[in-house]
């Protein structure tokens, strides 16, 4: 997705309009399948507490370090993600355990940053999110995460939503940013929105007086607000992309930046590079009323779980006990 097609989603300016109104018929009947889709397919139900951490719009609105936040308070946790830009396909264990099983190109930037950011925790990668399901359970998972998981309809699931502060764009995807109606937030079983459920915490690594900020993020307007002094240049490349060390080296010296300001999620894709890294570390701050709402959720649905399967012991026994 190219910059200037992310501006018309996120912040369009007055010449974007006539843009927006050639694909809002094609925006609307995006729209009305997706809400199709949501409301007439039937949902698996996986004896195994999912909880779904999502959005609506495209791009980040800070899934992966929320997923982060909330895996690092449980044992035997399997993240599942797409793993999308990775240049894998298939079924594929990133982590397990925290021992790393991949490599980045293969899982993709923000599962990477997740299996290195959770030393306890397994992640898998994968079109099919009901396949790895079925391997986390039998891996021994007593929760999975499902990364970016709203928009999977098949699956019945804890829904979690994250809403961003503000949305300039509220139509759906191509003349919007929204990837089903807006309205279709209340499908989730908690809408939290940035700013009140939870706050961003950035803090930095090895800051330098000159630096250039290279980031392959969706949307990386977002990070104007927590930019540190000195940056000399910018560089935006799209979302997921992947850096060649000798091009990063040649805009560092056209420049005259002594380091690369980069985001952690940029970062996992520059291990090995022989480059001088500032980094951006993105934590948010999470009311525990949130946290207690998804415990209470997950006590309870290992509680049915646990109940269902010595009802089923017990019926088998009472019909070996008649032959």
């Amino acid at each position: 997705m190219s910059y200037a097609y992310e501006q018309m989603l996120f912040a369009p300016k007055w010449y974007h309009y006539l843009t927006i109104l050639l694909l809002l018929p094609i925006s609307l009947l995006y729209g009305v399948f997706m809400y199709l889709r949501r409301i007439l397919l039937p949902k698996k139900q996986f004896d195994i507490p999912i909880v779904s951490i999502g959005n609506l719009i495209v791009g980040g609105s800070g899934k992966t370090p929320f997923v982060i936040a909330l895996a690092s308070r449980y044992k035997d946790v399997t993240i599942i993600s797409r793993g999308y830009g990775r240049k894998s396909e298939g079924l594929l264990q990133v982590s397990q355990k925290g021992e790393i099983l991949a490599t980045v190109e293969q899982s993709g930037d923000e599962p990477m940053l997740m299996a290195i950011s959770l030393p306890s925790a397994s992640v898998i990668v994968s079109e099919d999110r009901q396949n790895a399901i079925q391997l986390a359970k039998e891996q021994g998972a007593k929760l999975i995460i499902l990364d970016d998981g709203f928009n999977r309809v098949k699956i019945k699931k804890y829904e979690i939503l994250l809403k961003p502060e503000m949305i300039k764009n509220p139509l759906p995807f191509p003349a919007g940013p929204f990837r089903e109606f807006w309205f279709s937030e209340k499908y989730a079983d908690m809408v939290l929105h940035e700013g009140k459920a939870f706050i961003r915490k950035v803090s930095y690594d090895d800051l330098r007086p000159k630096m250039l900020l290279v980031t392959a993020i969706s949307n990386p307007h977002r990070l104007d607000p927590y930019l540190p002094e000195g940056i000399v240049q910018k560089v935006y490349l799209e979302d997921h992309a992947y850096f060649e060390e000798e091009t990063l080296k040649r805009l560092m010296q056209e420049s005259g930046a002594e380091s690369l300001l980069v985001t952690q999620k940029d970062a996992v894709k520059m291990q090995g590079f022989k480059l001088p890294l500032s980094i951006m570390k993105l934590k948010l701050e999470i009311q525990n009323e949130i946290f207690a709402q998804i415990d209470e959720y997950i006590d309870s649905k290992t509680k049915s779980i646990k109940s269902n399967r010595l009802q089923g012991h017990s019926v088998k026994k009472e019909d070996m006990d008649e032959k």
